[in-house]
C-alpha cells in the first residue's frame, strides 16, 4: 500500500541527528554548551560551602549532575514528541500547576520571607518553576487562535492567567509574576494584537507590581536599597554590595576558575540568584562579555527558528521559549550587577536547583521541536514515498 509523501514525518526527525537541520544542530549545540558551562560555574561556586556547611566540597554539584541527567531525559521525551501532543497538554498542565502554586500558600514551605516550595517527603516542588514552560505553551494556543475564538473564551483564559499572576503575587514572588506577565504580553504582541490593548494590559501590570512593593515590606526594602545599596552596606544593601564588590574584583581577566574571594561566605545565595557574581569575579569583563554574546547568538538562533516557523503556534512557542531563557537569564545578570532591583530568578541551566533545570531544560527541549518541525530534512523529504 503506497505512502502518500505528504504524510508528517516530524515524529521520525529526532531519531537522525546527521539528517537533521542545521540550524537545529547549531540549537542543539548550544543547550549542551549552555549546561555543561553550568555545572562547571556551579561547581566552582558551591565548593565551599558545600565543604562547610555540608562537609562534602562535592554535595551540591553531585545533586545538580542528578538533575541534569534527569532534565536531559526530559528534553530527549520534548524534542521526540510532535508539538500538537504538547500543545495539548498545556491547558490541564497550567492548570493544575495553578491549583499547586494556590497550595504554596496554604502549606508551602516559606524561603526568604516567600512561600514557594512544597515539600513532599524528599521531593521539594518549586511550582511556579516548573509552570512556566507550559505558560508559554498554553499563550501560544490562546493567541495564535485569538481570532477566532469567543467572548467567553478568550475572558475564561485571560482570567485565568489574571489569576495565576495574583497567586504568584501573593506568595509573594513579584519577579515571577513580572516575567509570566512579560512572557503573555509578549506573545500577544508577536501573535499582532491591537496595541491599544496590550497599552492597557502593561499599564494593569505595572499597578499590580506598584501595589505588590507598597504593600510587602521586604519588597519595598529592596528597591530602596537596589537604589543606594551602600547607604546600609550590612543590612539591606549588603547582598547588591558583595555582588558589586565580587564583579568589580574580577577586573578585565577575572581571577582565575575557582578562585573567587566573594563566595567564602561573604556573598549570600552565590550558588542560585547571584551566582553570575561569581562567575564574573572568576572570568573578569572578558568572560562576562563572552557570556552576554552567548545569549545574543542563542537569542537570534531562536529568533531564526521563529520566523522561519510553518505556523503561528510554532512561531509564538519558538518567541515564548527563547524569550524565557535569553530573558531570565538577562534579568538574573542585570539583578546581580546592580541595574535591577534584587529578585529571586535563577539563572536558566546554571543556577543550583532541579525545578529550575527541568523546566529550562524542558522550554529548551520544546525550542529544539520547533527547529525540527520548522524544516523537514531533505534526505527524508525528497525520498520516494516507499510500496
Amino acid at each position: 500500500m503506497p505512502r502518500s509523501s505528504s504524510q508528517p514525518r516530524q515524529g521520525l526527525l529526532p531519531l537522525h541527528l546527521n539528517l537533521w537541520p542545521a540550524e537545529t544542530r547549531l540549537l542543539l549545540g548550544l543547550v549542551i554548551t549552555w549546561s555543561l558551562f553550568g555545572l562547571l560555574v556551579l561547581a566552582s561556586a558551591s565548593w565551599w560551602i558545600s565543604e562547610r556547611e555540608l562537609g562534602d566540597a562535592f554535595y551540591t554539584i553531585k545533586r545538580q549532575v542528578i538533575w541534569m541527567i534527569a532534565g536531559w531525559a526530559l528534553f530527549l521525551v520534548v524534542i521526540r514528541a510532535p508539538m500538537r501532543r504538547w500543545l495539548r497538554l498545556a491547558a490541564p498542565a497550567l492548570l493544575i500547576g495553578t491549583g499547586l502554586v494556590a497550595l504554596t500558600l496554604v502549606m508551602g514551605t516559606t524561603v526568604n520571607g516567600a512561600s514557594r516550595w512544597l515539600v513532599m517527603g524528599p521531593i521539594q516542588l518549586q511550582p511556579t518553576e516548573l509552570i512556566k514552560p507550559f505558560v508559554v505553551l498554553q499563550g501560544a494556543m490562546l493567541f495564535s487562535h485569538w481570532r477566532r475564538l469567543g467572548l467567553e473564551q478568550r475572558v475564561l483564559w485571560l482570567a485565568i492567567f489574571a489569576g495565576l499572576i495574583l497567586l504568584i503575587l501573593k506568595q509573594p514572588n513579584l519577579s515571577t509574576a513580572a516575567l509570566t506577565g512579560l512572557l503573555l504580553w509578549l506573545t500577544a504582541l508577536a501573535s499582532g494584537l491591537p496595541l491599544h490593548w496590550l497599552v492597557g494590559t502593561a499599564g494593569l501590570g505595572l499597578s499590580a507590581g506598584t501595589v505588590s512593593i507598597l504593600v510587602n515590606t521586604y519588597q519595598r526594602m529592596r528597591v530602596t536599597s537596589f537604589l543606594d545599596p551602600w547607604q546600609d552596606p550590612q543590612g539591606h544593601g549588603y547582598q547588591l554590595v558583595q555582588s558589586l564588590l565580587a564583579i568589580g574584583s574580577g577586573g578585565i581577566t577575572g581571577s582565575g576558575y575557582g578562585l573567587s574571594t566573594q563566595k567564602l561566605m561573604y556573598l549570600p545565595i552565590q550558588t542560585t540568584d547571584f551566582i553570575f557574581a561569581v562567575y564574573a569575579e572568576e572570568f573578569g569583563f572578558i568572560g562576562s562579555v563572552m557570556l552576554l554574546l552567548f545569549l545574543v547568538v542563542f537569542a537570534l538562533l531562536g529568533l531564526r527558528v521563529a520566523l522561519r516557523a510553518r505556523g503561528n503556534q510554532l512561531r509564538l512557542v519558538a518567541i515564548g521559549c527563547t524569550t524565557l531563557l535569553v530573558g531570565q537569564s538577562i534579568l538574573n545578570i542585570a539583578v546581580a550587577s546592580g541595574a535591577m532591583p534584587t529578585t529571586g530568578l535563577p539563572l536558566p541551566l546554571v543556577s543550583y536547583g532541579g525545578n529550575s533545570l527541568l523546566a529550562s531544560l524542558f522550554t529548551a527541549g520544546l525550542l529544539v521541536r520547533c527547529s525540527l518541525e520548522t524544516t523537514e530534512p531533505l534526505s527524508l523529504s525528497s525520498q520516494p514515498s516507499p510500496s
